[in-house]
């Protein structure tokens, strides 16, 4: 919380679930509509993903948000909220999380901060580059050293582009495939697909580090939800290759990485052989990561091969 003001100048306000392990549904949902009626609160933070926010969005007032939109920040299972939030038409922030990007380490990272500061205050365009190191996970959080160290950061792999080299600026929707597949399962993108013409698709995977295949199946339905054909562009964000219980070595890391992007890009352009692909960018499960916008404006240009994001 302090680090916050420290980066954004704003004073953080803490909600009643914020530390309370295992709230109920219900009392999620009250926070989040708590902090929407509010007008003295500007922004939303999430603190951490999880696996069920999915029971949330129920329980969650689109009015409040309705009428009085402000941005939300969270990655990984937020994906939930911030597909709602575009339902609505409000645009929203696909990144960070209090507990991974802001407490952790001796600092906050520079991509971070200055795509937090645009999300929040300057609404400003960036463009998107290579910090040119990255993680997959952090020093465990409950090893006091969490506080002080980064996690094993090892020197990052050049983007991959892939398609026509054409220019295209689009609105942004995706998250988190795995869950992406729970909302589409859940029927929770009742849409047309054309809803998403001419947009870019952002993409990341977990920490939970499933095989290329299954993820290339996710990928493959979105295809048959002709959500792939929709699209302008795909981000696919560099995803992890290890975890607290798995330590592959550092070959191993980069085979994995290379299966999954090979399989998606495969899959990308089978349905939309069109569509202008980048692999590789430091969104979603990794550190230093970009904020990107959620229904907000990217420019993916595959000409010059340069990523630009407007944070309005």
């Amino acid at each position: 919380m302090r680090r916050l003001t420290e980066v954004t100048g704003l004073l953080p306000v803490e909600y009643p679930t914020t530390r309370q392990v295992g709230a109920t549904p219900q009392a999620r949902a009250a926070d989040i509509n708590a902090a929407f009626a509010d007008p003295s609160v500007r922004g939303i933070l999430a603190v951490i993903g999880g696996d069920d926010q999915i029971t949330v969005i129920p329980h969650l007032d689109a009015e409040l948000a309705r009428a009085d939109p402000k941005p939300f920040l969270g990655t990984s299972d937020n994906t939930n909220l911030h597909h709602w939030l575009w339902g609505l038409g409000i645009t929203s922030f696909y990144g960070g999380s209090s507990q991974v990007h802001l407490g952790p380490g001796p600092a906050v990272d520079d991509v971070h901060a200055r795509s937090l500061r645009a999300a929040l205050l300057t609404g400003e365009r960036l463009e998107i580059t290579d910090p040119g190191e990255s993680e997959d996970i952090g020093v465990d959080w409950a090893d006091p050293r969490a506080l002080r160290h980064f996690g094993e950061r090892e020197p990052t792999e050049p983007w991959t582009w892939h398609g026509p080299s054409r220019s295209v600026t689009g609105a942004t929707w995706g998250g988190c495939l795995e869950v992406i597949e729970w909302i589409l399962t859940a029927g929770r993108f009742p849409f047309a697909p054309d809803v998403l013409d001419g947009g870019v698709l952002i993409i990341e995977t977990s920490e939970e580090l499933r095989p290329a295949r299954d993820i290339g199946r996710i990928v493959r339905a979105l295809g048959e939800r002709g959500i792939l054909a929709a699209v302008d562009a795909v981000l696919v964000a560099r995803p992890p290759a290890s975890n607290l219980t798995s330590q592959p070595s550092a070959a191993e890391r980069a085979r994995l990485r290379e299966q999954q992007r090979d399989t998606v890009v495969e899959v990308v352009t089978r349905y939309n052989p069109q569509a202008v692909i980048c692999v590789g960018v430091p969104f979603g499960h990794t550190r230093p990561q970009w904020i990107l916008p959620h229904g907000g404006s990217i420019t993916v240009d595959g000409r010059d091969r340069r990523i630009v994001a407007d944070y309005r």
